[in-house]
């Protein structure tokens, strides 16, 4: 099945080589286009892409949006597979969209995502943890009761989507979604009666060292976010937070790491500081 790659771009001079190098070494996939889109950037992103000849896109900043400008590169697609990622992830195996595809290929799910691994030793090492176990899984509607909010967790640092499908549900119904889109269009994809397979065996190194601000201000757009869609609510997203919370707790006792005992406090506070202040009022600044 053809594949297109869809990766937005924006000061990514750091990135570009590295993960075009790492996108055209797959192999056992028929990868279609390689699109990115380059926001109007501050380095020499647009420099690196012309002396490496590679095909990109660019649009101005104020024509940015995390949903609308994947959903238009989504719906000009002629290839049978969507594939998100985001530009700083790391891309070890050859076999990474492989693995992360086939399912999609074989009808036996709408969508995937991959796991992710952080290389740092911090709070984000055990999120990761708990959001991508070491074994894969397929959610539906059944499963709402059970997961509830986890029903449909989804990440486009890393994700695929059946290009009919994603067409069919109409994308992200042209909203421009300031975060979250990935959860907007699991929900879409879940509640049409679809699967998600979450594909333990495609794996990405996905890293971050928020600062305390980044974080409140992500937070803050994700309250944004659930008061926009508050229907989700429903589903458990307290319930949701708090087991995250107690899982890094727990785990960084274990492990007797000091850095993240003594970090953990003011970061979970951050967390829900920013989230309650954006469902009252939203507003915030995403850090990718």
């Amino acid at each position: 099945m053809k594949i297109d790659i869809i990766c937005p771009l924006y000061n990514a001079a750091d990135y570009i080589v590295c993960l075009n190098e790492s996108l055209k070494m797959q192999k056992k996939v028929k990868i279609n286009r390689i699109h990115y889109i380059l926001t109007e950037s501050t380095d020499d992103s647009e420099e690196i892409l012309k002396q490496n000849h590679i095909e990109y896109t660019k649009i101005k900043r104020n024509e940015f949006s995390h949903s609308l400008t994947r959903e238009k590169a989504a719906m000009n697609s002629d290839s049978d597979i969507l594939c998100f990622i985001t530009q700083d992830i790391v891309i070890e195996d050859d076999l990474w969209l492989y693995y992360l595809t086939k399912n999609i290929g074989k009808n036996n799910c709408a969508a995937a995502f991959s796991r992710q691994i952080s290389k740092f030793n911090n709070i984000e090492k055990y999120t990761r943890e708990k959001n991508y176990p070491e074994k894969s899984r397929v959610v539906s509607k059944k499963d709402i009761d059970t997961l509830g909010l986890n029903t449909f967790f989804f990440s486009d640092a890393s994700s695929a989507i059946k290009t009919s499908i994603f067409k069919e549900l109409n994308g992200y119904d042209g909203k421009k979604l300031p975060i979250s889109e990935d959860m907007y269009i699991a929900y879409k994809i879940i509640m049409a009666g679809y699967s998600i397979r979450y594909e333990y065996e495609s794996i990405v190194y996905h890293s971050h060292n928020f600062k305390l601000k980044e974080l409140y201000n992500r937070y803050k757009l994700t309250g944004k976010f659930f008061k926009e869609n508050s229907y989700l609510d429903q589903y458990g997203t307290t319930k949701a937070g708090g087991g995250l919370a107690k899982y890094i707790l727990k785990r960084a006792l274990q492990e007797r790491n000091f850095k993240v005992l003594l970090r953990y406090p003011v970061d979970m506070a951050a967390r829900l500081i920013g989230m309650k202040v954006g469902k009252r009022d939203g507003e915030g600044k995403r850090t990718n």
